[in-house]
């Protein structure tokens, strides 16, 4: 090995170690500081906790009304990513096969939509969807579903059109030959071939519904239909934080995602390599 190739290898690993660090460091504050009081916390908040206490997590627990608050976040999360799953799968299955000037640019249109924030259009869809139908106040839970289902779609479409479009066509005249209508075409054949794109799309979006904060603030204006996210938030205080429950509920609220990722995260990876080889 040249001193060239050496010195690049080095510069290589040092790189990776600080990205390692940059990424890994908010998640080492959190856990030391989960079993630390708020005293402790202020004093020395990068050293070691002096004890384990966990009797933060369970009044953490107990504040958050964790058991409703996780199956509000469970349900919206599941439904809202099915839901967009299998309609962007139906949508970019059809604007690939019809192929018209129509097609190409409603899917011109949805991925440019992309490009627009929701802060942009936070404020006319509260006052169409609050004001003007009332419908945050009778359907909270639907309405941020549909929403959820709406603004997730234009990049699951996106990426569903570009690995729909290297299914051979012959796949699916073949079923077609063996009596197959397009419905079931589309469900027998395509959407099973799609499974590692899928995988990777409900993945993206299962990281972003369960942390999101600003639209379940904006639609869950009860109690008992708050997520984890703004459940966190509401049980550490109005106008000062309440580190020791806090950080607790943090760690509690990220968990069920880190496990998720870390079981699922070789099927993103297999995913992303089958678009891009295909």
């Amino acid at each position: 090995m040249t001193n060239k190739k050496l010195i690049s290898k080095i510069l290589n690993y040092v790189l990776l170690f600080l990205a390692f660090i940059t990424f890994v460091f908010p998640f080492f504050l959190i856990v030391v500081n989960s079993f630390k009081d708020n005293g402790e916390i202020l004093q020395s908040p990068f050293s070691l906790p002096k004890t384990l206490n966990f009797a933060h997590f369970a009044d953490a627990i107990k504040k958050m009304d964790f058991l409703v608050t996780f199956t509000n976040s469970l349900l919206i999360t599941v439904v809202s990513t099915a839901l967009i799953l299998l309609f962007s799968a139906m949508t970019a299955y059809y604007l690939v096969r019809d192929n018209s000037k129509f097609s190409k640019i409603f899917f011109s249109v949805l991925v440019a939509s992309m490009i627009i924030p929701f802060q942009s259009v936070m404020i006319p869809l509260m006052y169409i969807y609050g004001a003007k139908l009332n419908l945050i106040e009778r359907v909270p839970f639907p309405l941020l579903i549909v929403f959820y289902a709406g603004f997730g779609s234009a990049l699951s479409v996106f990426i569903y059109h570009g690995f729909i479009k290297s299914i051979p066509l012959e796949l699916e005249e073949a079923a077609l030959i063996d009596g197959c209508d397009r419905i079931k075409t589309f469900f027998k054949i395509v959407f099973p071939i799609l499974t590692p794109t899928s995988t990777t799309i409900g993945i993206l979006n299962v990281m972003w519904i369960w942390n999101d904060y600003l639209l379940p603030s904006l639609i869950l204006n009860k109690n008992n239909l708050y997520t984890m996210p703004i459940k966190m938030k509401v049980s550490s205080g109005t106008y000062m934080n309440n580190w020791e429950l806090l950080i607790p509920a943090m760690l509690i609220t990220i968990l069920p995602l880190l496990v998720v990722y870390a079981i699922a995260q070789k099927y993103i990876i297999s995913g992303v390599m089958a678009g891009s080889i295909k």
